[in-house]
């Protein structure tokens, strides 16, 4: 095994680790939970295999919902992020992702902040509305995504620019 897959072999098991033992454990308010095991799909490499990517990131959702009991729906919003995942690189990054040059750490806080923000909401509604799963609860569902996305994305960004490094 080389040092790249070593590396994210040991992200993913830290981020479902922190997740199912730290992070499910944190509900304030009684529906704001952070959700920060998508880090590892939202800053995975741009360069590595598209297929490798997708079904990394359903065994990573899939690894949640089996501590969580949660039937597959961090599965699913986990796939779901990872299949529209170029769509937002393209447009948070622009040439960057085009000529896959894109490095999460050399990036503008700015473009990071859209990026982690839009599939961030994208993960939280797909997540809440298949666990809701009813359309006269949609305000219940939106309330859920927003709060709960809020708490994601500032863990997350908070993760990210503690642990980033910054090359000059």
């Amino acid at each position: 095994m080389n040092s790249i897959t070593t590396k994210h072999s040991f992200k993913f098991i830290l981020l479902v680790i922190l997740q199912v033992t730290l992070f499910n454990h944190i509900n304030f308010l009684g529906y704001i939970n952070p959700y920060v095991y998508i880090l590892f799909v939202i800053f995975y490499p741009t360069n590595n295999s598209r297929v490798v990517f997708m079904v990394t990131s359903f065994f990573l959702g899939l690894a949640v919902d089996l501590f969580s009991d949660s039937g597959g729906i961090h599965a699913a919003a986990a796939v779901t992020i990872a299949y529209l995942r170029p769509g937002f690189l393209k447009s948070a990054f622009g040439t960057l992702y085009e000529h896959n040059h894109v490095k999460f750490d050399n990036t503008d806080f700015g473009a990071k902040f859209i990026y982690t923000t839009l599939l961030t909401l994208i993960h939280h509604f797909v997540l809440f509305t298949l666990e809701i799963f009813s359309a006269t609860r949609i305000l219940h569902i939106l309330q859920k995504t927003l709060f709960s996305s809020s708490f994601t994305i500032l863990m997350l960004l908070l993760i990210s620019v503690i642990f980033s490094r910054k090359t000059q």
